[in-house]
Formats: C-alpha cells, structure tokens, sequence
C-alpha cells in the first residue's frame, strides 16, 4: 500500500466532478481503499437517506431548518441546491482532514466546484468524463434508479457541466475504468509533489 504525503505536512484538497452516471464513485472509492490517508469529504443534505446509504458514511441527513441554520453559521465551504435538495461541504471538517495530514476528496458538482474556483480556493480540481453522451444515456438507463424524465434531466444537466470542463485542472475520460484509476492516481502523486505544494 503506498503511503501518499511523502513531501508534505498538510493535506491537500481534491475537488471531483463529473456528471450522474460518469463512475465516479467506483473511482474516488479506488483511492480511498488503496491510500489510507485520502478521504472523503461528507457532504450535508436535506435529501432523505436512500436504501444502503450510511449516514455520517456517505452523507450528514439533516432538515432544510437545519442547514439553514448552518448557512447562517458560514459553516459551508460552498452549499448547492440540485433538483430541489440541498447539499454544502463543511469548512470544519475539511480543514482538520488537512492538519491531520490527510489529502480530502470533495465530490460535488460544477456549480460548488465552481463556486470554489471563483473564490480563490486552494485545490485540485478534476473533471471526470464519460466517453460519449450515447454512453452516458445507457450508464444511466442501465442504472435503473431514475425514470426516464429524470434520466433526460440529467442528460441536460451534463451538457451544461461539460461546458466547465475548461475550468478543471484535469479531465480524465471514463472510457476504461481501470485507465481512468491509473491517471487519476497519478494525478494524486504528482500534485505532492507539485513544488508549489511543498
């Protein structure tokens, strides 16, 4: 198991985006089985928790009362709302990742990771890619978790995000699940060793 953070005292943080149905979950989970020190930023969110889903593993659930009082707090990072739900990163939890040593995964779409961008935010930003929007459409319908209005929303909605892409630090193409994993490990040891990160 390679222990990344050779060169460094403080994490860095990995900004993931990518349109519903691109894998990247099944990627981002690579990274978190082979290297014990990155980690996953849990996200808030008013959505109720679907079936198999770990509060506190893969989301905080809370009620919009709730993360109103935390937007009134300044305790996000950056806060979105996606088809009616709300969803924001907590400051707190990220930066003491960071002083842990520990780099910090956020997965969120190009609205937060944008947001985050226009701020002047210090992160890595990557943009994950499905091979075609002909692909897309089938990873999504073979998902069968979304009607197909909502699998034409989405569809709508990645067209929106790719025109973002110019944005990212980085944008890996899901052509190969396995390719995609190795360039996007890469991209993980070689910004630690980036010397503006040292």
């Amino acid at each position: 198991m390679y222990k990344l953070l050779g060169n460094l005292k403080t994490g860095l943080v990995f900004v993931v985006s990518a349109p519903a149905g691109t894998g990247k979950t099944t990627l981002v989970e690579k990274l978190y089985q082979e290297f014990p020190n990155v980690v996953r930023s849990v996200s808030y969110t008013t959505r109720q928790c679907r079936p198999g889903e770990v509060p506190g593993d893969h989301y905080h659930f809370i009620s919009k009362e709730e993360f109103a009082q935390k937007i009134a707090r300044n305790e996000f990072l950056e806060h979105v709302e996606l088809y009616g739900t709300l969803y924001g990163t907590a400051y707190q939890a990220v930066k003491e990742q960071q002083q842990k040593g520990n780099h910090i995964v956020l997965v969120i779409d190009t609205q937060g990771a944008l947001l985050l961008k226009d701020r002047g935010f210090k992160a890595v930003f990557i943009f994950l890619m499905p091979p075609s929007e002909e692909e897309l459409r089938k990873r999504l319908t073979e998902r069968q978790t979304e009607s197909a209005s909502v699998i034409e929303e989405r569809l709508q909605c990645a067209k929106r995000e790719f025109k973002a892409v110019a944005r990212y630090d980085y944008c890996i193409v899901n052509d190969d699940l396995e390719t995609a994993y190795q360039v996007l490990r890469s991209v993980f040891i070689a910004e630690e060793h980036r010397v503006s990160n040292l």
